[in-house]
């Protein structure tokens, strides 16, 4: 109905917007480009940093256009002399409050404030005088964080709080003094961080970024007496290609091996695989728990992050986190017993490298429950930007690059481990195993697509064997605390519960290509990164994990069978209460 509209111009356009549309979204619509910095749609909407400034006609002074609501009949203006002006005074003051290294910061190329500097042609400092200076807290085996970089756009803190509602950064102190910083200024180490890396996508500059790990891999590689084997998550071949340019969601499975073996590893195996191993042993640890009515529902522990928040939150609901292991964990295991084994190579040499999409599996792989006969599961874990770093290091043109197979006998996976990577997948993928355990069938209905989706919580039920079980997908951490209060309430009469830290799942990340704001508000990431998961799977020769042969294979070569002793003591393990502050 025509009451719901208004109608504006904006810069000579006619544009007919809902009422309730932004300024800023109102210039979107028809293809003209407010610059911002501290704008996050959805999530961080507040016209702090003043670079969205806007003219209205009739009016006095500058509008922020990012709050300032479209009316009926106004005149809007973004671009004049005086506009163009107060935007590069912002930015002037902006820069000179910022350490300005540029050539060797890891977000050069990919950081919102240079790129408005080039816009503006911004080549010196024209305000000069006392600036911050703060340490940086490298502590954590996961994130770095220099505030000596931040521009206090606050980006990060509405993450924290809005998006996860975990509330590790804040701002605090005033005037020139302010900072994002934690409760009594310490280390992100000794809060209530989980890890997750949201506050990474959220930054528009390097003032927040993962724990950089690819030296060390650099030096295994040229090692002759380490065998070096790297695993890849589901996610990561959705996402690597956005790093060289590629459309975002583009598949580059084959090109990512190749990359992988031209960067030296002896073996390049797919993570899927060990996703089949989590679906086999948490699909025969759910069933157990629904026959015996013990500790329900289940909750899956393939997200680290997550793990890190219920241990801190809710450790009285522990008992119902699955004891599996997440996949790579798993699958480092098998690498350093069966595949040692099996081609006669000695553990102590073997070097375990995990390309995930998650900075939380860099603290995950460092637990010490994550040991076996005295060795990690995995040695390192780099994310999918810091692999793109090491291909570019190396000088691959990546886009030019032939496609490639995972090695054997460890590269055989299955659609369902493809799906792993985004929210509700590995749901999906436990209930096409679990059907055919509790139904002794072949089942040919494998899609739940009840569980799919972009919502935070999906809720269902599914009919398995005549049996009603109701299940519910979580992602993003204050979705995971809804549930868990309706958990510890008494209130859910769920089965079985996956939860991931991350909003979308694994291909949103912490670990994964950061988006623009301006690209945030304008695509679907998640929506395309997804979708090649869920091709990946409809095109897959197998898509059910219980019948993967390699996994078959290794259960009757070594494991025995899902929940043997061998298969509880290499591939589960055990959680534990954590303080929220060790401070």
């Amino acid at each position: 109905m025509e009451e719901n509209f208004v109608n504006l111009t904006i810069d000579g356009q006619p544009v007919k917007v809902k009422k309730g549309t932004t300024i800023l979204q109102a210039a979107r619509e028809v293809g003209i480009d407010i610059p911002t910095l501290c704008f996050l749609k959805d999530i961080n909407e507040v016209g702090d940093c003043r670079m969205c400034i806007v003219e209205i006609e009739g009016r006095r002074g500058f509008a922020t256009s990012c709050i300032q609501k479209a009316e009926e009949g106004m005149v809007v203006h973004t671009n004049t002399p005086d506009i163009i002006e107060a935007r590069k005074v912002v930015l002037d003051l902006i820069i000179s409050n910022h350490k300005i290294d540029c050539l060797t910061c890891i977000r050069s190329g990919n950081c919102e404030l240079q790129t408005l500097a080039n816009k503006f042609n911004i080549t010196k400092v024209e305000f000069e005088g006392d600036m911050t200076k703060h340490d940086i807290d490298d502590l954590s085996p996961s994130i770095v964080r220099d505030f000596n970089k931040c521009i206090l756009c606050r980006r990060c803190v509405a993450t924290c709080k809005k998006v996860q509602k975990v509330g590790a950064i804040d701002s605090i102190n005033r005037g020139f003094e302010s900072c994002v910083s934690t409760v009594g200024n310490h280390s992100l180490n000794d809060v209530n961080c989980t890890f997750c890396g949201q506050c990474i996508q959220a930054c528009p500059t390097g003032a927040l970024h993962e724990k950089e790990t690819t030296d060390e891999v650099w030096e295994k590689l040229k090692d002759q007496d380490t065998y070096v084997v790297a695993q890849t998550a589901p996610a990561v071949r959705a996402t690597l290609g956005e790093e060289f340019g590629m459309p975002i969601g583009t598949n580059v499975t084959g090109k990512m091996v190749t990359a992988l073996k031209r960067l030296g590893f002896d073996k390049v195996f797919d993570t899927n695989t060990g996703a089949d191993f989590t679906i086999m042993e948490e699909a025969n640890e759910f069933v157990e728990r629904c026959q015996q009515n013990e500790n329900l529902p289940m909750i899956t522990s393939c997200s680290p992050g997550w793990v890190k928040f219920i241990e801190m939150n809710y450790p009285e609901l522990l008992p119902h986190l699955s004891t599996c292991k997440s996949p790579h964990q798993m699958f480092g295991a098998l690498i350093k017993t069966y595949y040692a084994q099996k081609e006669g190579i000695d553990p102590n040499k073997i070097y375990v490298v995990s390309v995930m999409p998650c900075i939380a599996k860099k603290f995950e792989r460092q637990r010490p429950e994550m040991k076996n006969n005295g060795l990690y599961d995995v040695d390192n874990v780099i994310t999918t930007r810091e692999l793109a770093r090491m291909i570019k290091q190396a000088n691959i043109e990546f886009t030019q690059l032939g496609d490639s197979e995972f090695d054997n006998p460890m590269g055989e996976a299955t659609g369902a481990g493809a799906i792993f990577g985004t929210s509700g997948g590995v749901m999906e993928a436990a209930l096409r195993t679990a059907q055919d355990t509790l139904t002794g069938e072949n089942l040919e209905k494998i899609d739940f697509e009840q569980v799919r989706g972009a919502d935070g919580i999906k809720k269902a039920t599914v009919n398995i064997g005549g049996k009603d079980i109701k299940v519910v997908a979580a992602s993003g951490l204050a979705n995971a605390r809804e549930i868990l209060e309706e958990i510890k309430s008494g209130k859910a009469d769920y089965q079985f519960v996956e939860i991931m830290a991350c909003p979308g799942g694994c291909i949103m990340g912490g670990g994964q290509p950061i988006k623009s704001s301006k690209i945030r508000s304008e695509v679907d990431v998640r929506k395309l990164r997804a979708s090649t998961l869920y091709t990946i799977d409809e095109k897959s020769t197998i898509r059910k994990s219980h019948e993967n042969p390699i996994v078959k294979k290794i259960y009757q070569e070594y494991l025995e069978k899902p929940g043997s002793y061998r298969a509880e003591k290499l591939l589960h393990t055990h959680y534990q209460e954590r303080e929220k502050y060790k401070i």
